[in-house]
């Protein structure tokens, strides 16, 4: 379906929830949604899925509540290492991480790839974009929320069509929304770096819209992700042009933020290519040095996801800590990619070490709220029971959940930030504090090294570092 520009500007306060419910219906499907072939209308609805909006049936009829059983349980559909309640270092294990799942990947995805066609089709998908099959499917993804055990969601504007009323006062809600700026032919040049001014004016109305949105529903971020925003080659790019117009599209988003009384974090999130070949926000020390630039530091933090971070040639771990350390670690995509596949297949983050990293920088930053995990991640193609759905984020949950308790135990031990301050101990010397104090120049450091001679270097002790890490997993 098409969709004017200038409904974007419709916004009755007397038409609310009908505007809100509307304007998300009458957004392009994407590409991965849910195709119209193969499906049914599901037996629980006695075939009428044309009025079947009422339906208050279990979608999940076989799944319980997941409850945590412990490290013994071999239940695959119970907690072994999260345990919600628990404290850990003074805070609630669901208060460390405030998961989230990801809309687009669990109720949107279909398990197509580049080389194939969908392979999954949910029991409660009728094969159409009605208005009764988009309120089906978010109760559908309440259920899900609710068995899990998560309180937040995250959705692109494309992604969904509820009516306010199904949402509305819900203790379930987005822990972030964003706009999907890069699967519309009219995105083929990017959004706000289009080098046409007609579409970015519709990239900044469209994301005027899903922050609305995002705010209506009681949303606490919102994510930028540029996938077109850069560039193929630089023969025919005016790059520096470019930089300029998106800083504007952020003085803009920033302005409207405040203006409607917005109080959530704006997420930057960097990607380094895919699918445009060099992406401006390629990494976080990049999207760090361009909100410095354009005097936005103050203004964004940054949602780190894991598999971009490699893809930047990055760990994951690096980019928690350069965004920490820069004072922008806002939220984390949790998962990860293969590094014998060439391209971001968002896999659920289940390495045990680097969770444990994960939340090494997580602790160091006090946690991220109100920011959170959220589960960018799919199934995998083969992945076809809707049972996996629940498997796939217990596994994700319980990975990090196993990573708190080890970075606790970590810290605790102390003898890697022993190690760690034994090998700069040479710093706390009266030298090293006059050079950190900015009160040591060239001709007294020139000075003291005469005194000094020849200096002793250390052993960095790696392995030992590495074997005080692998004991606590």
């Amino acid at each position: 379906m098409g969709f004017g520009v200038e409904g974007l500007f419709v916004w009755s306060k007397t038409m609310k929830k009908v505007c809100f419910f509307m304007f998300l219906l009458c957004l392009n499907a994407a590409s991965f949604l849910v195709s119209a072939e193969s499906q049914t209308c599901p037996a629980d609805l006695g075939g009428k899925c044309s009025d079947s909006d009422e339906w208050q049936g279990e979608f999940f009829p076989g799944i319980p509540q997941i409850k945590y059983e412990g490290p013994s349980s071999k239940n695959p559909l119970a907690y072994r290492w999260y345990n919600a309640e628990e404290e850990i270092l003074g805070k609630k294990m669901k208060e460390w991480f405030r998961f989230s799942v990801a809309f687009w990947h669990t109720f949107r995805g279909t398990g197509g790839d580049p080389f194939g066609a969908a392979t999954k089709y949910w029991p409660w998908e009728d094969g159409t974009n009605s208005v009764s099959m988009a309120k089906r499917r978010m109760r559908a993804n309440f259920e899900f929320l609710k068995k899990l055990g998560v309180d937040w969601w995250c959705f692109h504007d494309r992604d969904i069509a509820p009516d306010g009323n199904t949402l509305e006062g819900s203790k379930i809600r987005p822990l972030w929304g964003t706009a999907q700026l890069f699967l519309h032919p009219r995105y083929m040049h990017g959004g706000a770096t289009s080098s046409e001014v007609g579409v970015y004016a519709y990239a900044a109305a469209q994301v005027k819209k899903a922050m609305e949105v995002t705010h209506y529903l009681g949303g606490e971020n919102y994510v930028f992700w540029g996938g077109r925003e850069g560039y193929q080659t630089l023969l025919n790019t005016d790059m520096e042009r470019e930089l300029d117009h998106m800083a504007r599209f952020f003085e803009s988003a920033v302005a409207y933020k405040k203006k409607i009384g917005f109080n959530g974090t704006l997420l930057i999130e960097p990607k380094p290519q895919e699918p445009t070949k060099h992406q401006y926000d390629w990494d976080a020390a990049t999207a760090a040095n361009f909100l410095r630039k354009y005097g936005l530091i103050n203004e964004f933090k940054l949602n780190i996801e894991c598999n971009h971070a490699t893809l930047s040639g990055h760990t994951c771990h690096h980019e928690l800590e350069t965004a920490r350390i820069n004072g922008l670690l806002g939220n984390i995509d949790a998962n990860t990619g293969d590094a014998q596949t060439g391209w971001d297949t968002d896999q659920f983050l289940t390495d045990l070490g680097e969770a444990t990293m994960v939340m090494m920088s997580v602790i160091k930053n006090g946690g991220i709220a109100p920011g959170g995990f959220n589960f960018d991640a799919k199934l995998r193609r083969e992945s076809t029971d809707v049972e996996d759905l629940f498997i796939a984020h217990i596994s994700g949950m319980d990975t990090v959940a196993r990573g708190l308790r080890n970075a606790a135990k970590i810290l605790e031990d102390g003898r890697l930030s022993e190690l760690v301050g034994k090998r700069y101990s040479s710093w706390d010397s009266e030298l090293g504090k006059q050079i950190e104090e900015g009160k040591a120049d060239f001709e007294y450091l020139e000075k003291k090294a005469k005194e000094f001679g020849e200096p002793k270097v250390p052993s960095a002790k790696q392995e030992l570092a590495e074997m005080i890490f692998q004991s606590a997993m």
